[in-house]
């Protein structure tokens, strides 16, 4: 799929609102685990995205999207950046989603390529993660050298409403 990545400004993430909700609801209703159930109304995204444009605007939260010419907003990750003082070198790499019409295609290893680049630049080389253990983002994370720290039972509850376990990742990047 031909799509660009771009860290968006908090502006160019309300632009883009109505893709991001089509991609949260798309992302949910497939099963993924980032915190939502499905169905996801569009009201719940919406209030969602709002809170992501506020931590942009205060600094604390970076926004990739991948835009595709014809899809739209295909895919996005988010770094969420350790604000006090003694963490300043680590982030969060948070809600890697691709519209299930992109998946398969590269472009969650695009998005985690492009977040590690954005977090080396701002000196964050200590980065965590969390994903549902089993799920296909694990083998995409060890492939990029991640390195899996174990799992927490009954962690988030998923849609049919068992409690399943996720899986903590760090990755330590070479400073700038």
């Amino acid at each position: 799929m031909d799509a660009t990545i771009e860290l968006v400004t908090p502006d160019a993430a309300r632009r883009h609102q109505a893709g991001l909700v089509a991609l949260l609801q798309d992302t949910v209703d497939g099963g993924a685990s980032v915190g939502f159930l499905p169905p996801l109304p569009a009201a719940e995204a919406v209030a969602y995205w709002e809170t992501v444009v506020t931590a942009m605007r205060d600094g604390s939260r970076l926004l990739l999207v991948a835009q595709s010419e014809t899809a739209g907003a295909v895919g996005t990750v988010q770094l969420d950046l350790a604000m006090r003082p003694n963490a300043r070198h680590r982030a969060e790499v948070a809600k890697l989603m691709v519209h299930r019409s992109a998946r398969r295609q590269g472009m969650g290893r695009a998005l985690m390529l492009a977040v590690e680049e954005h977090a080396r630049r701002l000196g964050r080389t200590t980065l965590v993660l969390d994903t549902r253990q089993g799920d296909p983002s694990e083998s995409l994370y060890r492939s990029l050298g991640w390195q899996s720290v174990g799992a927490i039972p009954r962690y988030a509850e998923s849609a049919g409403g068992q409690l399943d376990p996720s899986a903590f990742y760090y990755r330590l990047l070479d400073p700038p």
